[in-house]
Parts: C-alpha cells; structure tokens; sequence
C-alpha cells in the first residue's frame, strides 16, 4: 500500500442530478474518482464492473477505457490528480475499483467542503486548498483498503454462512420497524453480545451501524424522489416517526432531511 499520499489537483467537477452522461465512455490521462453522493450509476473498466451510488469512490487509472451509464440521476464529484510521488505500480494497480466509505459522517463533511470550495469553478483546474479534501478522500479509501488486508489475512475475517446470513437477514428487515437484533440473534443461535462481535470481525461494523448506514440509503433515495412528507419516509426506512429520522440523518450527514430535500431537489 502506497505511503505517500500527497496528490496534485488536475480537475474538479460537481455534477448534481445528471440525467445521463454525454460520452457512453473516456478515456482518462490521469488518475480519476468518481465519488457519487446521490443516485446510481453502472460502469466497467478493465477487470471492474459494477454499480455505484451513496459513498462509493470508483477509481479509475490513467490510460483506461472507463464506460458508464447512469441508472437514475446522479449527483458526484469528478475528481482528476496526480501523484506528487510515483508509487510501484503493482500496488498502484490494487487502487482501482470501487471503494465503499462506511465513515459517512466524515464522507459527508468532506464532501460538504469540496462542495463549498468548487463552486463557481467548474471546468477550471481545483484550486490548491482543495487538494487537502482530495488528500481526505484517499486516507478514508485507505482506512477501506487495510480493512479489505486484514479481513484476507486475518481467517476469522472471513464472513461464513452464518454472518452471511445475518447480512441478508438485515439487508431484508433492515428497513422495517419491527426489525430486532434480538430476533436475529435467537434465529442464529447466538446471544446479541455473539451476534455484534462475530459480525464486527466478518464486515468491520455492529449490526446497528451496518442498519443505520441501509436506512440513510433508503431515506436520501426517497427524499430525493419523492415528495413524500418526512413521517410517511421515516415509516418506510423502519423509524417510528420523522423526529427519530431527522435525529439520526443529521447527527450522521450533518444536515437535515429536508435540507437535504432542498439541495438535491430537481
């Protein structure tokens, strides 16, 4: 894994709610992230493909064919940089692909500031005090990238049925208000303490978190598409109200539902 993080800014674009993209695919001189805070997109580039959306950075190397497609409207960064020192390229290699932030908090914040810089720059070069952001962004891929090491050295790290089935069971019930950690544990026979450290050390964080992090999803894909009233979506991402929605999205985001309605509104 590289050492050195420093990275020079070639170009910064914010996108907000991008129907679809011009080209169906670039080719890029340098190394660019697509770092997406709404919406969801596919792509495929060399051995990569897949779909991103909430807190997922896709990082694409210099001199690859990079195809994309966007599957509702897209709201991302388009971050372009160069290393300021050259790595070995075999480890360089293992950078490419996509990277889930499961620090969202400090996703959003660092997000809130490159918007906060890049306005009124589009198409320019990013200015210099953006290249901390830029920095910020590699150091969260970085916290993801060691996590990923760990979990293949370490054996007990490896998700087995049984944790395999409570990621399921949660991606399922995750959402609804009747969900209990509880529950789960008795269907696996586990008690809770059992339950949150097996699935800890198989996917680097609690059930709780893991369920917080599905209902944020959830809230900001509806609060973007809908104009449903904040209750009637806390209901659906399992809260009991918009009280306990909007505790929890601002406290997370560091900014309020229907804030965040209001920016990202088409």
């Amino acid at each position: 894994m590289r050492t050195h993080w420093s990275v020079q800014p070639a170009t910064y674009l914010y996108w907000e709610q991008k129907e679809h993209f011009l080209l169906e695919h670039d080719t890029y001189p340098v190394w660019t992230i697509f770092a997406v805070e709404q919406g969801q997109f596919a792509y495929r580039f060399g051995e990569h493909e897949g779909e991103g959306g909430f807190g997922d950075l896709i990082v694409c190397p210099p001199g690859t064919a990079f195809y994309r497609r966007t599957l509702t409207a897209l709201t991302f960064h388009f971050i372009q940089f160069i290393w300021e020192e050259p790595g070995k390229p075999e480890e360089d290699a293992l950078l490419a692909g996509r990277w889930t932030i499961r620090d969202v908090e400090r996703l959003s914040s660092t997000y809130r500031y490159l918007r906060s810089i890049g306005r009124g720059v589009q198409g320019e070069p990013v200015l210099g005090r953006m290249k901390h952001m830029i920095e910020d962004l590699w150091r969260l891929l970085e916290i993801e990238y060691n996590r990923a090491a760990q979990d293949k050295l370490t054996e007990g790290n490896h998700p087995g049925p049984q944790m395999q089935q409570a990621r399921q069971w949660l991606e399922d019930h995750g959402c609804t208000a009747s969900m209990s950690m509880s529950h789960l544990a008795r269907l696996l026979d586990l008690t809770p303490v059992q339950l949150t450290r097996q699935f800890r050390s198989a996917y680097g964080t609690t059930p709780s978190e893991f369920v917080t992090g599905l209902r944020l999803r959830a809230a900001c894909r509806l609060l973007e598409d809908s104009t449903q009233s904040i209750d009637l979506i806390a209901q659906q991402c399992g809260y009991e109200n918009g009280f306990y929605l909007s505790r929890v999205f601002t406290a997370k985001l560091g900014i309020t539902p229907s804030q965040y309605r209001r920016q990202h509104r088409l």
